[in-house]
């Protein structure tokens, strides 16, 4: 199946002295191993895996857009003692204000032979700061660079592992497929310099330097106004964009000819242009135009190498697959478990008095009770296929395309909005206690 996302958003500005911010520790591989490496899961085109802080094993998103270690939804059955707190304000993408936090330092992360001491982390209480209904799987934070500065870090999209590399002991393998780029540093997050084709009609090529962001669902984003030629073009709708610390963030989406990186080129990228009003933290460094989102890193094999301010890149298996967006306008999200019965046969063998044989006959019907999760749509984008069709935001998704969807997890049911223009998506809703059947077709509103 392809992973064709946009959802969230994790690009956060910390708003206090810097120095006093930065985690003071150091992550390290411990018993003298040279390596380790971890699986991930790919959701959204997000890099989720389990950490363990202070001995308690959370799940993480891996983002290189953020500077600080994030933790949010720790209720008390997580049991994390945090150490060294002490209260502030954090402000992130989104129009909306700041959110109170904890800053807690003297941490212990963990995973396998990775460990990290001393490590700093802000716990958000903020229960509108929700991605584990957006993924489908509880979230428990963001770490970034405190993870990645002290590795040579290669992420293998297409076997979906991380591996983290002692960086003395790290042999560069000669690659002629592969480019290495340099990275630039603006508050603990790296920048690439590449290439952007507006026009099919032209072959100009504008310079760009974009955030490598694999926190980011979407391919690129791009500053309106940031460089003379970057504007909207003539096609584009306005969208929900995603999910920022401070709020909901929305902008235009729309495709542009090409991405130029070095030597490769993706072709008609999506992209989107979020409002100013949400962006106005992310516009404080002003040589940056936008982000290269995780869209674009999944079609690569990326190897992070923070100390020589390196980055590099080998074409994957999904390299030449189309970019694709959510052409449905439905934006579905978990909503917590439902309980389902299933029936249950019990079969007895009785034998066959003339044949002798043993013969299968089904004496009775029972039922099992299971709960399985269920979705909902959170959201309608307005003219779109879903909303002409007469969905509504609150409506519980209960089959799509005669599949219930209990069965099915939520990046698959997704990942049916992102098929091809044409595309019939049947779904059956529950809204009120009654069920409705509804038919609508995949439109792209970008021709």
């Amino acid at each position: 199946m392809y992973l064709y996302f946009r959802t969230v958003v994790f690009s956060i500005t910390i708003l206090f002295v810097w120095t006093n911010a930065v985690s003071q520790g150091k992550f390290q591989l411990k018993n003298n191993v040279e390596k380790q490496s971890v699986s991930f899961k790919l959701l959204n085109n997000l890099i989720v895996f389990p950490i363990e802080v202070n001995g308690r094993s959370l799940n993480f998103i891996l983002d290189s857009g953020v500077g600080a270690t994030l933790l949010f939804n720790l209720y008390s059955k997580d049991s994390v003692k945090l150490k060294n707190k002490e209260k502030i304000k954090l402000q992130g993408l989104g129009s909306e204000e700041a959110v109170d936090a904890i800053l807690s330092k003297g941490n212990v992360f963990t995973y396998g032979n990775v460990q990290g001491s001393n490590q700093s982390l802000y716990l958000i209480f903020d229960d509108s700061f929700d991605l584990s209904s957006k993924l489908g799987i509880t979230i428990h934070g963001i770490i970034g660079y405190e993870i990645l500065k002290d590795f040579i870090v290669d992420i293998n999209y297409d076997k979906k592992r991380i591996t983290f590399y002692k960086p003395d002991k790290y042999k560069h393998k000669v690659c002629k497929k592969c480019e290495t780029f340099d990275l630039s540093f603006f508050k603990l997050k790296p920048y690439i310099d590449v290439g952007i084709k507006l026009d099919q009609n032209s072959n100009k090529i504008v310079p760009v330097k974009l955030l490598i962001d694999s926190g980011g669902s979407d391919a690129l984003w791009l500053f309106e106004n940031s460089h003379p030629d970057i504007l909207p073009p003539e096609k584009y709708f306005n969208d929900y964009l995603g999910e920022g610390l401070s709020g909901s963030v929305h902008g235009k989406r729309a495709f542009i000819d090409a991405l130029v990186i070095g030597k490769f080129e993706l072709k008609k990228p999506t992209v989107s242009f979020p409002d100013s009003s949400s962006i106005s933290n992310a516009r404080q460094f002003e040589e940056r135009n936008g982000s290269l989102g995780a869209s674009v890193l999944k079609r690569f094999k990326v190897t992070f190498d923070y100390g020589n301010k390196k980055i590099s890149f080998k074409k994957g298996s999904s390299f030449k697959k189309p970019f694709r967006y959510n052409m449905s306008g439905i934006e579905l999200v978990y909503n917590g478990k439902l309980l389902v019965r299933e029936q249950n046969n019990t079969a007895i063998e009785l034998p066959d008095r003339k044949t002798n044989m043993q013969n299968i006959v089904i004496s009775e019907y029972n039922y099992k009770y299971t709960f399985k999760p269920s979705y909902k749509i959170h959201n309608l984008r307005e003219g779109s296929p879903a909303f002409n069709a007469g969905l509504l935001a609150g409506d519980i998704v209960i089959k799509i395309n005669g599949k219930f969807t209990f069965e099915m997890e939520l990046d698959e049911i997704i990942g049916k909005f992102f098929q091809k223009e044409n595309t019939k998506i049947s779904l059956v809703v529950e809204r009120n206690g009654q069920d409705y059947e509804y038919h609508f077709y995949l439109k792209d509103m970008l021709k």
